[in-house]
């Protein structure tokens, strides 16, 4: 089985939490071209900086991004 990432949540719930991309960098130990480059799907976070996406806005990685089997 294959996945392929479709696409994700991430610029939706930052601007839910009226955060900038610089805020959510600092929370996760990462540039903010990292957080730009995540939410415009240019790069797929390593599976500990997604996991620590999902509990810093309290979901899931599987409700966080989204990916269908090929």
């Amino acid at each position: 089985m294959e996945l392929e990432l479709t696409g994700n949540d991430v610029r939706a719930l930052r601007t839910r939490r009226g955060l900038s991309q610089a805020d959510l960098a600092a929370a996760m130990g990462v540039s903010r071209q990292t957080v730009n480059s995540i939410e415009t799907g240019r790069y797929t976070p390593s599976l500990p900086l997604a996991i620590a996406l999902a509990r810093f806005f309290e979901t899931t990685v599987e409700e966080m991004f989204h990916v269908k089997e090929q």
